[in-house]
Formats: structure tokens, C-alpha cells, sequence
């Protein structure tokens, strides 16, 4: 039995989210999708495809008849938004799986917490660099400890839309603080960069790592990271390691950290794309995105229809 769920954001993330659930998902099934835009392409679309589409937000999400069968909602709008949005569907008690950088909900990247979260209300997906990167960081701390974590980004211009634009300084700030909560990093940094390459680059992301410990086990490192991609895989299939791990011994001046870190530096270069069901191959990191919160959904779902 399927359960009913709604889209809050009518962009290209929040229509690839709406198209993945059709196509992919057995335990959900689309009832709405909310925007601010009448002439959007996310809510035509919508309306072609027989979903029910509101024009008003989230003010007109629960006044709709339909909204009665809602019961997750996924916020594909702003961080600033969605503050008002947890607010109101808090009241009507709906789960919210939250795809912006508010981080109300604790952060969830499904490989390596989604198990520890399952109870919750509200759950933040953090950020596509974070889903692409924090896993490898949660790995390599599996096997030793990671003083500091430092991802960077790479993503087509193109691909970057006015919320992910609008939230740049969200982006940065939640990233790094998940390299630390989620992934175990003493302390962490994110960069992102809007390539503007035409034709545009696929999404390219680099881990680096310090470890304090210089004779960590390379070869249980490099086998925790290939576990990890794997999982990844399982939802995101365009998400690969681009070369091989590389271990450099290091002598970082690392301020934040109190001076100078000596250690083991792991560095992993990946590269992901898109399935192409709404956005184009290059928009990896939205696909990273928006399959990662139908895989959490799908387990919250499942968790509840399991204790009811």
C-alpha cells in the first residue's frame, strides 16, 4: 500500500523529486505539488501528469481536498522558506523531509545515519555536495580518525538555480558542519564552484581528509571508501570514484585546528550523473539531491507503516 506525499517547490529540483517518486517509488505515490510560480514548468508538468498542483504555496498545499492523503511532505524551496513551511506542517502533524539548507531536522545522509533518524518528524538532506562527500568522510573515519575534512564542489552553472544560488552561504555552512556531525571530522570546510563550462561538466567533488594517525591501513581505507560508493550507488547509480584514492604523509598549518597537523592526508576524487529523469546528466548533483530524500522517505514510510 502506497502513501500519499507532496512536493513544496515547483523548480527543477522539486520537479525531478516529483517525476522520481512516479516513476521509481512502489511505497509512495504523488497526490501534490505546491509552488509560488502559476507558470512554472514543475506545475505544468505536474498538471499533465494528473497531479493535483496549487499556484499558493504552502498556504494552498493544506487547503487542498487532496492534502488529507498527504502525509510526508518534501520542502523544495529556501532555507528561508522553510522555516515558515515546518512551521505549518508541523500543526497538521505530516512528516517533512527538507531538501534545503535549514537544518531544522537533524541532518540524514542515507548511508551512514538514516537508521538513527527514522522516528524523526523533520529530517534535513544537507546539501548535494554534502551527500556526495560526507559519505566518503564517514567511511575514511570508520577506519581512523579524521582531524579535519575539507570537500570541494564542482558543479555546472547551469545546473545551479536561483534557490541553490540564493543559498550559497547555507550551502557552505551546513556542508561543513555535516562533514563533522555526520561524517566525524574534527572539524570541517566546504567549498562550492559554479563551473561555467559549455557544454557544461559533469559534478565533480574532492574529499580530502587529515589523519593524525600517518600509518592508518591504506588498503582498509581504500576498501571502506569502495564499500561506501557502493551504497551510494544503490540510489544515485551515476555516483563513481573518478581515480584511484591517493595518501600523501603531510605537515598542514591548520589554525583552526591550533597550528601545525601532522598526519596521513586521503584524498578521493568522485564524479557523478544525473539519471536524466527530469534534468539533464551534468545536474549530478541535483539527482544526488533529490534521490537521496526519495531513499529517506521511502524508510520513514517504511518504519511507521512497520510500528503502526
Amino acid at each position: 500500500m502506497s502513501v500519499g506525499v507532496a512536493v513544496l517547490g515547483s523548480g527543477n529540483i522539486g520537479t525531478d523529486l516529483m517525476i522520481k517518486v512516479l516513476r521509481l517509488s512502489d511505497s509512495l505515490r504523488m497526490v501534490a505539488m505546491a509552488g509560488i510560480d502559476s507558470g512554472s514548468d514543475g506545475l505544468a508538468r505536474a498538471r499533465r501528469l494528473g497531479v493535483t498542483t496549487t499556484a499558493d504555496g504552502v498556504a494552498g498545499l493544506v487547503t487542498l481536498p487532496e492534502f488529507a492523503d498527504v502525509e510526508l511532505v518534501f520542502d523544495a524551496t529556501s532555507a528561508g522558506a522553510h522555516r515558515h513551511h515546518d512551521s505549518v506542517l508541523r500543526a497538521y502533524g505530516r512528516i517533512v523531509v527538507d531538501l534545503t539548507p535549514a537544518a531544522i531536522g537533524p541532518y540524514v545522509v542515507p548511508p551512514v545515519n538514516l537508521d538513527e533518524h527514522l522516528g524523526e518528524t523533520n529530517v534535513n538532506m544537507v546539501t548535494c555536495g554534502g551527500q556526495a562527500t560526507v559519505p566518503i568522510v564517514a567511511a575514511i573515519g570508520r577506519v581512523t580518525p579524521v582531524a579535519y575534512g575539507e570537500i570541494v564542489a564542482s558543479i555546472a552553472s547551469k545546473s545551479a538555480g536561483p534557490g541553490t544560488r540564493a543559498n550559497i552561504d547555507e550551502f557552505t555552512e551546513t556542508t561543513a558542519r555535516a562533514i563533522e556531525v555526520v561524517g566525524g571530522a574534527d572539524r570541517g570546510k566546504a567549498i562550492i564552484v559554479l563551473n561555467p563550462a559549455d557544454p557544461p561538466l559533469l559534478m565533480r567533488d574532492t574529499v580530502y581528509c587529515l589523519c593524525p594517525d600517518t600509518d592508518a591501513d591504506r588498503s582498509a581505507i581504500i576498501a571502506a571508501v569502495t564499500d561506501m560508493v557502493g551504497a551510494v550507488q544503490e540510489y544515485v547509480p551515476g555516483y563513481r570514484l573518478k581515480q584511484e584514492v591517493q595518501f600523501d604523509r603531510v605537515d598542514s598549518y591548520l589554525p583552526a585546528l591550533g597550528g601545525h597537523l601532522t598526519g596521513l592526508q586521503v584524498s578521493v576524487f568522485l564524479e557523478v550523473s544525473g539519471a536524466g529523469h527530469y534534468l539533464p546528466e551534468y545536474a549530478g548533483n541535483l539527482d544526488t539531491m533529490t534521490s537521496a530524500a526519495l531513499r529517506t522517505a521511502e524508510r520513514l514510510i517504511g518504519r511507521r507503516a512497520v510500528t503502526a
